[in-house]
C-alpha cells in the first residue's frame, strides 16, 4: 500500500484538489479557479506519464482559462459587479459548436499523425468538449454542466482503460456532482431572475 501511495502521490493530490475544485464550482465560489490551477498542474504530469497527450495539453489550457475565469468572476463584466449565471443563446451555441468541430479535427489529426497515442479520437473528443465546457464555465453559462456530465462519464471510461483507476473514480464522482451542479445553478439562476 505504501509503495502504491509513493508511486501515485501526484495523482492522489490531483484527485483531492479536483474534488475540492468541483465542490467550489457547484457553490459558485471564485476560489475554485485557484484550486483548479493547482489540480491542472498536477494532472499535467499524470497524463504525461499515461501518454494522454490531448488531455495533457488540456491541463495547460485549464491553467490559462483558470487565470481568465478568476479575473472575470472576480472583477465581473462591465455592466454588472457580479457575473450572473445565464443560459446559452443561439449565437453562442453555433459559435461553440463550430469551434468544437474544428478543435476536434485538429487534435485528432495531430494525435494520429504525430504521437504514439493509443486512443487518439477518444482523447481528442474529451479534450475538445472540456475546452468548450470550460469556456462556458468562465462565462457562467448553465449548460456547461451538460457537457461536463458527458465528458466526465466518457473520461471515467477512458481513464479506467488507461489504468488510472483513482482518476477514473474521481470522474465517476464528477459525473454525479455535475448533475448536482446543474440543478443547483439552475435553481440559483431562476431565483436571481425572479428577484431581478
Amino acid at each position: 500500500m505504501l509503495n502504491w501511495l509513493s508511486n501515485n502521490w501526484i495523482e492522489i493530490f490531483g484527485v483531492i484538489s479536483g474534488f475540492i475544485y468541483l465542490i467550489l464550482e457547484i457553490k459558485e465560489k471564485t476560489l475554485m479557479w485557484l484550486v483548479g490551477i493547482i489540480s491542472s498542474f498536477l494532472f499535467f504530469f499524470v497524463f504525461l506519464d499515461a501518454k494522454l497527450y490531448a488531455n495533457l495539453s488540456l491541463q495547460i489550457y485549464y491553467i490559462i482559462i483558470g487565470i481568465y475565469g478568476w479575473y472575470y468572476w472576480k472583477k465581473g463584466n462591465k455592466a454588472k459587479k457580479q457575473v450572473e449565471t445565464s443560459s446559452i443563446n443561439t449565437k453562442q451555441f453555433l459559435y461553440l459548436s463550430m469551434f468544437s468541430v474544428i478543435v476536434f479535427i485538429l487534435y485528432s489529426y495531430i494525435l494520429t499523425h504525430y504521437t504514439d497515442s493509443q486512443i487518439p479520437y477518444f482523447d481528442s473528443l474529451t479534450t475538445t468538449l472540456s475546452i468548450t465546457a470550460s469556456i462556458m464555465l468562465a462565462r457562467k453559462i448553465l449548460e456547461q454542466w451538460i457537457l461536463w456530465i458527458f465528458v466526465d462519464t466518457f473520461s471515467m471510461i477512458l481513464y479506467a482503460y488507461q489504468g488510472l483507476y483513482l482518476t477514473s473514480f474521481l470522474f465517476a464522482i464528477f459525473t454525479i456532482l455535475a448533475v448536482i451542479g446543474y440543478l443547483q445553478w439552475e435553481k440559483n439562476m431562476k431565483k436571481n431572475t425572479k428577484f431581478a
